[in-house]
């Protein structure tokens, strides 16, 4: 996945520069300088507060992992790292708006670290429907939810490649087609999140009408064993990461040079801060804390996680 999204975004990088010598001074005029791929300076003051949240939030979800287990969930723990490491390449390009290499280690710890935060998603749902022995209201079977939607999100970063690989040759109808392509790939993983999204949804109505057992715990549990705690929290991540994905199909739509591409604001208030959102509720609502025991063994309705309480 790496050397796809690699191949596609230097495609991208290239059709964005033209054949013109870059100006002196990077900093006079950032909107109009072609071989800044920002077309912005970066705040060292917002990239500093985002990437301590989001390495103080990689760090307790660490910690949280250790104290109550569910090792399946190492997948956002390192996510969250490499995504504060991308903000924390915003350091390098604040300070040489021209430099490539930085732009594209940035660019890619930014664009794919979320594919550990959608992964962790998928696992949630299958682990929590199995915890709670409900596949019968789900379509998919629990232990096919990650590998289905993994693999669609596989194919839409082969379709990103492509659109990618075809933006660097100078044949201007093959390079908006590969535009196309490109803008396409992100569409296809924002249609397939959002399907998930759907599946979740009527996941929870069903067992809602269908299953008030399931639904009604008889006696109450505590907030932190009761499912619908973790459910709740699922929730909000999904919407962080709809609003997210909305954005970035919405931007590259626009163009490199577009409202969205080029205004730093938007960045944070988009894509940063509502993955942020994704990722940190799990810190209070960790879902070891619910559908694991001490091992990190995933565990079922009856467990004795359940019957104590």
């Amino acid at each position: 996945m790496l050397s796809l999204s690699l191949f596609a975004l230097l495609g991208v990088v290239q059709a964005a520069r033209p054949g013109l010598p870059p100006p002196g001074d990077p900093f006079v005029d950032p909107y109009n300088d072609p071989y800044n791929p920002l077309r912005y300076i970066p705040s060292n003051v917002l990239t500093g507060v985002s990437f301590a949240l989001y390495f103080i939030t990689a760090t307790a979800l660490a910690l949280c992992m250790k104290k109550w287990g569910a090792r399946w969930m190492l997948c956002l723990v390192i996510g969250s790292y490499t995504f504060s490491l991308g903000l924390g390449l915003r350091f390098g390009l604040a300070k040489d708006p021209h430099s490539r290499g930085v732009y594209i280690a940035e660019y890619l710890f930014v664009v794919l670290s979320p594919c550990a935060f959608l992964a962790a998603d998928y696992i949630i749902l299958g682990r929590l429907v199995a915890h709670l022995d409900a596949g019968r209201y789900l379509f998919i079977r629990p232990e096919r939810v990650m590998k289905i939607f993994l693999a669609s999100d596989l194919f839409s970063f082969a379709v990103q490649a492509c659109g990618g690989g075809m933006s660097t040759t100078n044949d201007l109808d093959k390079l908006r087609i590969g535009q196309k392509l490109f803008l396409t790939g992100l569409a296809l993983q924002l249609a397939s999140f959002a399907l998930f999204s759907a599946l979740y949804i009527v996941f929870l109505v069903r067992v809602y009408k269908s299953a008030p057992e399931i639904w009604h715990h008889n006696p109450p549990v505590p907030w932190h064993r009761n499912w619908k705690t973790l459910a709740a929290a699922l929730a909000l991540s999904c919407v962080g990461i709809l609003i997210r994905s909305v954005f970035r199909t919405i931007e590259l739509s626009e163009g490199f040079r577009g409202h969205l591409a080029t205004t730093e604001s938007l960045f944070y208030g988009l894509d940063t801060y509502p993955l942020f959102v994704a990722v940190a509720i799990y810190v209070p609502f960790w879902p070891g804390r619910f559908i694991t025991q001490a091992d990190g063994e995933a565990t079922r309705r009856g467990s004795p996680v359940e019957e104590k309480a």
